[in-house]
């Protein structure tokens, strides 16, 4: 069989129309993520007693197994040990699944930052009078977000790209769609090469933002 350019390039507008799923999903993950990574990096520079353990744990589990496996235990196995979950649709189960996943890789970005902040920084907020928390969040997370930023993005692109395993869960994303395609036409070189050039487009345009972004955070430096 030959590669059929015409069936590749009539399948981008119908990829293109879940392109919103696939990016909602990556940007509540991000968030929601980012949210969690800097709890969870508070808690580990300061080595809150009790939940500093729980952090530990928590970074430990979601950094040492794999994705796919914790969106399967989120959808299919939780709701067997606890009711509550039946009703947690596919499109929830997944960007919970991200935002777990990744919020334990960006705490550890996010407390190498912090601790990346000369302890002169704390010192000189504490003789002024702040407290502890005071001169974290108004002095030492300002700098450290600055040089978080290079990997957080690098995380957020690698979470686009990791929402194509929710198609695993039923959510109806770009890589379901293609494989729906493929499917129907027997065509799957041609809807998964089509699959491949949207991400990479994708990631071009975030990897251009995050040069943006940093050549803007540097530019006092």
């Amino acid at each position: 069989m030959q590669f059929d350019l015409d069936y590749t390039l009539a399948l981008f507008p119908i990829l293109l129309g879940y392109l919103g799923t696939t990016m909602e999903m990556a940007l509540l993950g991000f968030i929601f993520a980012l949210i969690i990574a800097v709890i969870l990096a508070v808690i580990r520079t300061f080595e809150l007693p009790g939940l500093n353990a729980l952090a530990k744990l928590f970074i430990s589990f979601f950094r040492g197994t794999p994705l796919l496996v914790q969106l399967f235990l989120l959808y299919y196995g939780l709701p067997q040990i606890m009711p509550v979950f039946i009703g947690l649709n596919a499109f929830s189960a997944a960007v919970i699944g991200l935002t777990l996943h990744f919020s334990a890789y960006m705490a550890e970005s996010i407390r190498a930052s912090i601790l990346g902040i000369h302890k002169s920084q704390m010192e000189a907020s504490l003789s002024i009078g702040m407290t502890r928390w005071q001169a974290m969040k108004r002095i030492i997370l300002p700098q450290a977000a600055r040089i978080a930023t290079p990997s957080l993005m690098n995380y957020f692109i690698d979470m686009i790209k990791s929402t194509s395993l929710a198609f695993t869960l039923g959510v109806a994303e770009i890589m379901a769609s293609a494989q729906k395609e493929a499917s129907s036409s027997f065509k799957f070189f041609e809807a998964f090469i089509a699959v491949a050039i949207i991400y990479w487009l994708v990631v071009i345009f975030f990897t251009h933002l995050q040069t943006r972004l940093e050549r803007r955070l540097n530019s006092a430096y």
